[in-house]
């Protein structure tokens, strides 16, 4: 099997260093062998195209050993998600935490930042790419697949970040403010996943290391739309006229 790895999930001819079989180390050692490997797959593949077959041969295990240690697909794809999500979540609390601290509770672009950097960091690691591809993909995979694990991961996290703009933007309603939320989240996921086509539409100009001008860029976007004046109220209010009507 082709392995797939890289920034972008490139395909490439080089083959396992392993045979299949017991990995050499502890438990601990082998458990994040074979979610590195579920990582890649499940992020190129997605949850319905991925075999154990195919991250057994990745990780250069058996698939008896993947069942030993995770029992299901489902579990495995569960915990390989929730490893790199819970430690963002809890990154994310700790800087909102940080930023009221400094009094800085207030500044849009502070409380951006510090939703975005625990992500931003993660991408520069060695397997961060696979994860925010993977994390991207969650978001187009069934409900009851992908629903739970985020909620799981992220409620408590972004719910204080909700509240955290609502306060530096008290002019908007809540409702504003979750809708807008939701849009940073989308944004963030397509900017830094490299699921984007930056790299093809300017190879000469576009620099995906080039983390600085990323953020900026990110931030800038995101801050822009969260502190837009509050969009007209016309197709709301009809939308609430219709249900006044279907009530009476």
């Amino acid at each position: 099997m082709n392995r797939v790895s890289g920034r972008r999930g490139v395909s490439s001819a080089e083959s396992p260093t392993k045979r299949p079989g017991r990995p050499e180390g502890g438990n601990g050692t082998m458990r994040t062998g074979i979610m590195d490997a579920a990582e890649v797959v499940f992020a190129n593949e997605g949850y319905a195209g991925t075999t154990l077959r195919s991250i057994s041969e990745l990780a250069g295990v058996t698939q008896a050993l993947i069942t030993y240690y995770f029992g299901s697909k489902f579990e495995l794809f569960s915990e390989t998600f929730l490893r790199r999500a819970q430690p963002i979540a809890d990154a994310r609390i700790a800087s909102l935490e940080k930023l009221q601290a400094q009094g800085k509770a207030d500044d849009v672009v502070a409380i951006v930042e510090a939703f975005l950097q625990p992500v931003l960091d993660l991408r520069g690691t060695a397997q961060g790419p696979a994860f925010l591809r993977l994390h991207a993909r969650l978001h187009t995979e069934p409900p009851n697949l992908s629903y739970e694990l985020r909620k799981r991961a992220y409620d408590e996290s972004t719910q204080l970040y909700i509240g955290a703009l609502h306060k530096a933007l008290p002019h908007l309603s809540r409702y504003d403010v979750q809708w807008r939320t939701t849009l940073m989240i989308g944004t963030y996921l397509y900017a830094l996943s490299d699921t984007n086509r930056m790299e093809d539409m300017v190879p000469d100009a576009y620099d995906p290391k080039d983390e600085a001008r990323l953020m900026a860029e990110t931030v800038a976007f995101i801050t822009g739309g969260i502190c837009r004046d509050t969009p007209a109220k016309k197709s709301s209010d009809k939308i609430v006229k219709k249900s006044k009507k279907r009530k009476s």
